[in-house]
């Protein structure tokens, strides 16, 4: 699994992006704010979602965010469990995205 901080993934995603950026985070907290073009499935419907074809390896990288980086942490480490190739996790999560990227991007 790869690691990009918030710098990294806005270059990555600027030159084209990943295939998915996938926000684990509750619903109320993708509310708040959230990287643009993100799909948010909460962590704990990940596998459902996996096994229903919402989330789907079709060989493009996936970015795994979370508010700091734990929760996304282990949903990246549950895709490559599951055979997912291209996973990235991004380091220090949304609160890192806002303070270093886009800080019109709220905390909380």
């Amino acid at each position: 699994m790869r690691r990009l901080g918030p710098k990294q993934l806005r270059d990555f995603v600027d030159g084209g992006g990943p295939a998915l950026l996938l926000d684990v985070r509750e619903p109320w907290e993708w509310n708040i704010g959230h990287i643009e073009g993100s799909i948010n499935v909460p962590m704990q419907s990940v596998p459902d979602a996996v096994q229903e074809g919402r989330i789907a390896d079709d060989g493009g990288d996936v970015v795994v965010i979370c508010h700091h980086g734990a929760r996304s942490l282990q949903v990246a480490h549950y895709l490559e469990s599951v055979g997912f190739e291209r996973v990235i996790n991004l380091e220090g999560g949304i609160d890192a995205w806002s303070l270093e990227v886009d800080p019109a991007t709220p905390r909380y």
